[in-house]
């Protein structure tokens, strides 16, 4: 018989709001048929559950812009939709080759479950099933489920996966732009905010006063550490490598006509006065292999897995009735 999804109260606020700005959704029956894989539909419903917590966010994103609102939300539930038909042909796998998952480990991930979220506390584990509507035997389905899922993904898809060194240089290579920087400066700043609605000379004074200091000897990052009201302050006013486009224009064409150990004038702008002092300059150039090898691994393996996850899937869709409505 087909399994259908019970309302979940937890999220049933989002989902009405949802459903607010997609009229075609909120016409179709509350537990309406949104796919069938094998023999196990798919509602609405359970769209609307997986969607809630993304579907809240992109509500308060989009406050403002209703029709945007409306694309995202569509995009959302279709994402859902998708991840749900991927979650159930991995299901379907897992009935159709016999394997075997004994219940005592099943109640061994339930009761770590317990402990992680809950701190082994069951009454207040029993009150929050309680609260999102579900039972503990739907608990430990979902949990059972996940397992399922998490265990066969790692075996058609993370252990296919190996970086060659000659892999990742050929993706260095062609993802070389990527890598890429601009021109930068490593920078040291001073700010001084001006007060509202208070005397603009007074920042353009005490800079100027700190200015004559650097010039009798005393250090930038000491001056900063002591004046500064920049969010770099305890660290001497250190902003490390910056490029142009992290910095405010008046801000980057002085720094950026600096030479290394140069100290700036006062740079006097509507809201602060600033100094700054570049310590050292280099140009734009691509990153080395070396220094960016942990970066490129893991995007290299996010596209591995991707990519092995889509073949899997296409392999079980192959294998398996799936309908959308």
């Amino acid at each position: 018989m087909p399994r259908v999804t019970m309302k979940i109260p937890r999220w049933l606020v989002a989902a009405a709001g949802l459903a607010a700005v997609l009229p075609v959704a909120r016409a179709q029956l509350v537990n309406g048929i949104k796919a069938v894989v094998h023999d196990t539909v798919i509602t609405y419903e359970e769209v609307n559950a997986a969607a809630a917590p993304a579907a809240q966010l992109l509500q308060r994103q989009y406050r403002n812009d209703p029709e945007a609102l409306r694309k995202r939300l569509n995009q959302v539930l279709d994402e859902n939709l998708e991840q749900l038909v991927q979650r159930q042909l991995i299901l379907q796998d897992f009935a159709r080759a016999g394997y075997n998952l004994p219940e005592s480990l099943v109640d061994e991930v339930v009761n770590d479950r317990i402990r992680e979220r809950f701190g082994g506390d069951r009454v207040r584990f029993t009150k929050t099933l309680q609260a999102e509507g579900l039972t503990f035997e739907k608990f430990r389905q979902q949990v059972r489920d996940q397992f399922i899922v998490e265990a066969l993904r790692a075996k058609n898809i993370s252990r296919e996966i190996i970086l060659s060194p000659h892999k990742i240089e050929q993706y260095y290579r062609q993802h070389a732009d990527k890598y890429r920087v601009e021109d930068q400066v490593k920078l040291r700043m001073i700010v001084l905010p001006k007060a509202a609605g208070g005397d603009a000379g007074t920042a353009r004074a005490l800079a100027e006063e700190i200015l004559a200091k650097l010039k009798e000897g005393a250090t930038f990052a000491e001056m900063a550490s002591v004046y500064s009201q920049g969010s770099q302050r305890s660290q001497g006013g250190d902003w490390g490598w910056v490029e142009k486009s992290v910095l405010k224009k008046e801000l980057a064409e002085v720094a950026f006509s600096l030479k290394p150990g140069e100290v700036s004038g006062v740079i006097d702008l509507p809201e602060a006065c600033y100094l700054m002092l570049v310590e050292e300059a280099r140009p734009a150039h691509v990153r080395p292999l070396a220094e960016v090898r942990d970066e490129l691994e893991r995007a290299l393996l996010l596209e591995e897995r991707e990519r092995l996850q889509k073949r899997y899937v296409d392999k079980l869709r192959t294998k398996t009735f799936v309908r959308y409505f």
